[in-house]
């Protein structure tokens, strides 16, 4: 498929070391992905289901042992542990490389390797990259065919050159105890081994999209972040375009797909999708930051998606979908998870291939099921999604879950208060996830367990970005999740998000003033909508209450987990802490 020597070498030795029973090139065509499916079917791999109802759509089981990421068994190998800094887990990459080799060895021993070449990006744009993954999993082909730009087209945009992330996966024996997924950023290069899980195994990913990515972007000039991207339509058709990020379990993809309340849409707003979960931001010509969704597709969470909480996500897995992990429905041969709707399947199958009743008490989809789906096929997608410049970024938005510290919202006073804001960016475990609750996590913008290099080097990264944007996007943090004394959420959240982010944009514009306070600005109450609300002003004024106690406590953890980054954490976001302290007096 290709004359490139680098290329060549690399599949050489892979196959040398994995010995598979022979090498498939996927090109890209639907003819060669629709024989795989078939092949897939004929072993079980995945199912088809009810054509009529889900067109294209099929259903997959990962090994019960092999269902989620594993941040414990991934590692970013660099020739220093300093480089990897003390948040990520570290092996010499000499080391690791022995180690691994000998998973590897005849790993592939009767199976065949397929040669997946998959541009992140739309292939020729100025922010595009390119990368080979090479696996023995169909169902690995068939979902970087929904997430990435696959094909002949990435061979010919790599021309001769060596310009490429090598990504090696095999399942092995899919050995929990021999689980790895590993980036070594200095080679350019991903091995995962004994894994068959999404997260873990579609190398354009979490992998290459932000570890590998965040590390080429600071050597670049350029960043990748975990964050949405949306645009909010005006009457007049005028595009404001706005980046979030948010850890786990704060509505991510609701807020990427979110629905206008009937106040703006009876207005003539509306909110386009660019992205759900990554964006890659350079600077653009006019000297604002510009981003876009390296990605081809979704890779969504399926329990608690419905047609309340994200009607745009449910519409877009309707068809050309592979569901993971989900009920399987044998009455009419279609999917279920639990938060769908109220009539779960009778006589289904779980997630793990076993004869299941929702009276048994058990949950029938693994609470990390997934749908891969065609962003192109989001009702709310974007125009500008396949834009190779991507679109200008108005506002960052920083957010995470927390009962009573951080208000509805505020913005940053500067670009290093704004890194900083994110920098410290938490959220407390919820019962669900934990036996404690209200445990405050540090994730900082939402990258924690995605940087690929020292986190201390990572926000030195931002600050210095700061001053290679002359028109740098305004920063602001948002808290969907206060709650009342009885734990209920104050604010109705969901669509009714975006009176909030109208806010954001006028403060852009300078269209509204704010009220200082010891963290940043707050909005005046008045100037955000709640036309239409069970919520008085009052309450809202509640919701945007800065509470110094709380916040002397929390300048207590950040000083905390500042120390424990190290060394490099960088002056300009102590100089920020010390002024949050004295703010605080």
């Amino acid at each position: 498929m290709t004359p490139n020597k680098h290329i060549l070498k690399w599949v050489d030795e892979m196959a040398a070391m994995t010995q598979p029973d022979s090498i498939v090139w996927i090109d890209g065509s639907e003819e060669q992905i629709e024989a795989l499916r078939k092949e897939a079917m004929s072993t079980g791999e995945i199912i088809k289901l009810n054509e009529d109802i889900l067109p294209n759509c099929y259903l997959h089981r990962t090994a019960v042992n092999d269902v989620a990421r594993v941040e414990g068994r991934t590692y970013i190998c660099t020739k220093t542990k300093e480089d990897a800094g003390t948040i990520n887990n570290w092996m010499d990459p000499a080391e690791m490389y022995a180690k691994l080799t000998k998973l590897f060895t005849g790993s592939m021993k009767g199976r065949t390797m397929y040669a997946i070449p998959y541009s992140m990006s739309v292939v020729g744009s100025p922010f595009a990259k390119y990368g080979i993954e090479l696996t023995d999993s169909i169902y690995v082909v068939l979902n970087m065919a929904i997430m990435t730009r696959v094909g002949a087209e990435v061979i010919e945009a790599l021309g001769d050159g060596d310009d490429f992330i090598k990504g090696l996966h095999s399942k092995a024996q899919l050995e929990e105890e021999n689980r790895y997924i590993v980036h070594f950023p200095e080679d350019n290069t991903i091995w995962s081994v004994n894994s068959g899980y999404g997260g873990n195994v579609l190398l354009g990913k979490k992998c290459f999209a932000l570890r590998i990515a965040s590390f080429l972007g600071r050597k670049e000039g350029w960043m990748a972040e975990h964050m949405l991207i949306l645009g909010i339509e005006n009457p007049k058709g005028e595009i404001s375009y706005i980046t979030a990020a948010f850890p786990s379990a704060c509505g991510k993809t609701n807020l990427a797909m979110l629905i206008p309340p009937e106040i703006y849409k009876n207005q003539g707003y509306k909110v386009w999708c660019v992205g759900d979960d990554i964006a890659w931001l350079r600077v653009g010509e006019d000297g604002r930051l510009w981003a876009v969704n390296p990605e081809n597709g979704f890779f969504g969470v399926a329990p608690g998606t419905n047609n309340k909480s994200n009607p745009n996500a449910l519409a877009t897995t309707m068809r050309d979908t592979i569901f993971t992990n989900v009920v399987h429905n044998t009455e009419n041969n279609t999917v279920w998870w639990e938060g769908l709707d109220k009539n779960p399947p009778k006589n289904a199958i779980n997630w793990k291939g076993e004869p299941w009743d929702a009276e048994s008490g058990e949950k029938g989809a693994h609470p990390n099921s997934r749908f891969t789906a065609l962003a192109k096929n989001c009702p709310c997608i974007s125009s500008e999604f396949n834009n190779p410049k991507g679109v200008p970024v108005t506002a960052i938005v920083f957010g995470g879950r927390r009962a009573k510290t951080a208000p509805l919202v505020y913005q940053s006073r500067s670009w290093n208060h704004g890194v900083f804001v994110g920098s410290v960016m938490a959220s407390e475990t919820t019962a669900a996830a934990t036996g404690a609750v209200g445990v405050v996590r540090r994730d900082p913008m939402a990258m924690r367990p995605f940087v690929g290099y020292d986190m201390g080097d990572y926000f030195a990264h931002w600050i210095a970005m700061g001053k290679k944007i002359p028109n740098p996007p305004k920063i602001f943090n948002v808290n969907w999740f206060r709650t009342d004394d009885e734990g209920h959420f104050i604010w109705p959240g969901f669509g009714d998000n975006m009176r909030v982010l109208m806010w954001i944009l006028a403060r852009c514009r300078d269209e509204v003033g704010a009220v200082e306070t010891p963290i940043g600005y707050v909005p005046n109450p008045e100037d955000i909508n709640i036309e239409g609300l069970d919520l008085d002003l009052d309450t809202l004024k509640g919701l945007l209450n800065v509470d110094k106690a709380l916040w002397k406590e929390e300048a207590d953890g950040i000083d905390e987990f500042y120390k424990s980054i190290g060394a490099r954490v960088p002056k300009e976001l102590w100089d920020e802490y010390e002024t949050l302290k004295n703010n605080l007096k």
